[in-house]
C-alpha cells in the first residue's frame, strides 16, 4: 500500500509520518532475534570493532561490553536487508521517491537499559554534505517506545527552510556524533508501539530522549534515496553500505 494524497501532503508540510505498529508481531520477532545476536556479539568487546561502537561513558570513553550502535548494520548482518526491503515499507517509500530505490547508512541502536543514548538534536543531511529534499530517513522501532525509554523527538516543519544549521562535536555520553540545539518547546515526542515505522525528511531536526527505564528499545534507522541519486560520499556501487532495495 502506498501513501494517500493526504499523507503525502502531511509529509511535505510537517516533515514526518508515523505508521504505528506497521510491522506485525511475527516479523518483529524475527528481526528482534537477529538484533539480540548482535548485542550478544558485543558483550566481550573492550573496544570498537568494525561497525560495533561501545557506549561512551561520562568521559566519552567506550564502556566494555555495552553496545551503543552498530554502524553499517546491513553490512555486519546482511539479514537485516530484508527489513529494509519489507513491502509495507517500500510501497510507501515509492510514493515519495519513485520506483527505483536505494538505501544507505544503516544503523542499529539497542538503547539498553538506564542511561543509554542514541542521538542528540541534529539534521541527517548535516552528515551527508547536502541539503537535498530527496533523502528520506526511516526509523523502525521494534519495541514499544515512550518518553522513559528513549523515544524519538522531532521538530515539525523544521525542514521547510531547506537550510542546514550548525552542529558541534558531542561530549560524554553523546561523544558519537555532532549535535545542535533547538527550541524544545516546539518538539513532539513520538511515543509508539513496537513495529512502528517513522519517515522523516533528512532536513528535519530530530533527536531521541535517553533511556532512563529498565526496558530496552531496539531500533534501526537508515535513509532511502532514488537509485539514480549521486551522493559524493556514498556513491552507488562503491560505498559498502549503499544497497539497491527496489528496481535496478
Amino acid at each position: 500500500m502506498g501513501l494517500t494524497e493526504a499523507e503525502k501532503e502531511r509529509f511535505q508540510e510537517e516533515g514526518y509520518l508515523i505508521f504505528p505498529g506497521l510491522l506485525h508481531a511475527e516479523k518483529r520477532a524475527r528481526y528482534m532475534a537477529i538484533f539480540r545476536e548482535l548485542v550478544e556479539r558485543s558483550r566481550t568487546m573492550t573496544a570498537p570493532q568494525g561497525g560495533f561502537n561501545l557506549a561512551p561513558d561520562a568521559e566519552g570513553r567506550p564502556t566494555p561490553g555495552v553496545l551503543h550502535k552498530v554502524q553499517g548494520v546491513c553490512v555486519e548482518e546482511p539479514r537485516i536487508l530484508d527489513l529494509a526491503r519489507e513491502p509495507e515499507i517500500l510501497d510507501r517509500v515509492e510514493s515519495l521517491l519513485g520506483p527505483n530505490i536505494d538505501m544507505f547508512g544503516s544503523k542499529f541502536f539497542p538503547m539498553m537499559v538506564r542511561g543509554a543514548t542514541s542521538t542528540g538534536w541534529h539534521q541527517d543531511n548535516h552528515y551527508f554534505g547536502t541539503n537535498s529534499a530527496r533523502i528520506l530517513s526511516c526509523a523502525i522501532y521494534l519495541e514499544e517506545t515512550d518518553r522513559e525509554n528513549g523515544c524519538l523527538r522531532v521538530v515539525p516543519r523544521s525542514h521547510l527552510t531547506g537550510e542546514l544549521v550548525s552542529h558541534t562535536a558531542g561530549k560524554g555520553v553523546y561523544a558519537h556524533g555532532a549535535w545542535t540545539e533547538v527550541d524544545e518547546s516546539q518538539a513532539v515526542d513520538v511515543v509508539c508501539p513496537g513495529g512502528t515505522v517513522v519517515f522523516f525528511s533528512a532536513n528535519l531536526l530530530h533527536g531521541a530522549r535517553p533511556n532512563l527505564s529498565d526496558r530496552s528499545s531496539f531500533r534501526t534507522a537508515w535513509h532511502y534515496i532514488p537509485g539514480d541519486m549521486a551522493l559524493d560520499w556514498f556513491p552507488r556501487g562503491v560505498y559498502q553500505d549503499r544497497h539497491i532495495v527496489r528496481g535496478s
